[in-house]
């Protein structure tokens, strides 16, 4: 079976839509599938089309010899989108005729899922759109396009979302009962608590001082992942122990405003926001994650946050807001703590009501996360799920 699999985003893309998107693929391929991918580029001429040679150096690499990867394709982006969808739909003819495909995958409800949707229909093989959460929720308001987002819903062969709770938006905005929940997973042979790590050199080089408790933060920070309330906690906490705020990726460039106004009025605090920049190696986002005291993931709305679950297989106390699937994950209490989305302005201290709690307790609660981890969120449950949306999707 020969699968195309449409993505806005793949490794070595940050975030994490392009890492599920390369851990999905790699997995449908372990599955016995051909999959070629389409992703757009913006470091490419508008409309140029190159094959990606990264999936040849990875198999060139003695541990993954005989493993196999998606053949990728990446397209240069246009301005408009709409001068950018029919050139896709171009470049998708061109592969088709190459060679068949069985079924269109779009990973994400908009560009992806809705251009699947509508090529899938007219070349007559069955399409699924992989639901993933910012993606219902920007689309169904304005100035977001409700009637594409309905249409691509009601007309996908399949649909899959990350959690039950975007499961349950597309059975409300689509009227269809079939949804099937493909949670994201985690390597948890990369993402472990290693006691081996050298904690203290990785404190020295970052510039984290010996008494400072770390909150820890991992990923693009943004204001849906609540940018706003890290910033108050941090200060909260300073204000009764030495702390940083430890931010495991990057600051998305048109928050950096918020970060000024945040400098100019708390200069100390400010000073105290340690950022590491993206981190290219899973392994080194997991030694990162080990040195958090607590992790905080007070999103607005969400999907199903990898790096959350990264963050609990690495063993860490977890404090996340209810948003999306972070409350299906996290059962507050007993692996993890959760505060509502409508009460994150108390988040500084919610924190220091964990940091009260006995380090034994804190661990215990870690090694419980970790113990969720690998019960509903491996890359085995994964596959498991992946195969029957194979199945179902041939079915179609």
């Amino acid at each position: 079976m020969r699968l195309l699999f449409i993505t806005e985003r793949f490794p070595p893309d940050i975030g994490g839509l392009a890492s599920s998107a390369g851990r999905i693929t790699a997995i449908l391929c372990q599955l016995g599938l051909e999959v070629d991918v389409l992703a757009w580029s913006r470091y490419l001429q508008p409309g140029e089309v190159r094959i990606s040679t990264q999936n040849e150096e990875l198999l060139n690499q003695p541990s993954h010899h005989n493993i196999p990867v998606p053949k990728l394709y990446r397209m240069g982006l246009y301005r408009q989108w709409e001068m950018t969808m029919p050139h896709t739909l171009n470049v998708l003819e061109w592969l088709h005729q190459q060679h068949p495909y069985n079924a269109v995958w779009g990973h994400y409800i908009f560009p992806s899922g809705f251009l699947a949707t509508w090529w899938g229909e007219l070349q007559g093989i069955p399409s699924t759109v992989s639901v993933r959460g910012n993606d219902i929720d920007k689309a169904m308001f304005p100035p977001g396009d409700f009637a594409r987002l309905q249409w691509t819903l009601e007309r996908a062969n399949l649909i899959t979302a990350v959690s039950q709770d975007l499961a349950r938006k597309v059975q409300v905005l689509a009227c269809r009962d079939d949804v099937m929940v493909l949670k994201n997973s985690v390597d948890d042979q990369i993402f472990f608590p290693n006691q081996k790590l050298d904690v203290s050199t990785l404190r020295s080089r970052l510039g984290i001082e010996d008494n400072e408790i770390v909150l820890g933060f991992a990923g693009e920070l943004r204001e849906k992942k609540g940018q706003q309330f890290l910033l108050s906690a941090l200060t909260t906490v300073r204000r009764q122990k030495p702390a940083c705020l430890l931010i495991i990726g990057e600051v998305r460039p048109s928050q950096a405003a918020m970060l000024q106004l945040y400098a100019m009025q708390f200069p100390e605090d400010y000073q105290r926001i340690i950022i590491t920049g993206h981190l290219a190696a899973p392994e080194a986002v997991a030694e990162h994650l080990q040195l958090c005291d607590v992790y905080l993931q007070p999103s607005l709305w969400e999907g199903l946050p990898n790096a959350l679950l990264e963050a609990m297989a690495c063993g860490c106390c977890c404090l996340g807001s209810d948003a999306g699937g972070i409350a299906e994950v996290i059962e507050s209490g007993k692996n993890g703590f959760i505060l509502p989305r409508w009460n994150l302005h108390q988040l500084g201290e919610a924190v220091l009501e964990i940091l009260d709690l006995a380090v034994a307790e804190r661990k215990q609660i870690g090694a419980k996360a970790r113990d969720r981890i690998l019960t509903e969120y491996s890359l085995t449950q994964e596959k498991i799920r992946l195969q029957a949306v194979i199945n179902q999707l041939i079915v179609q």
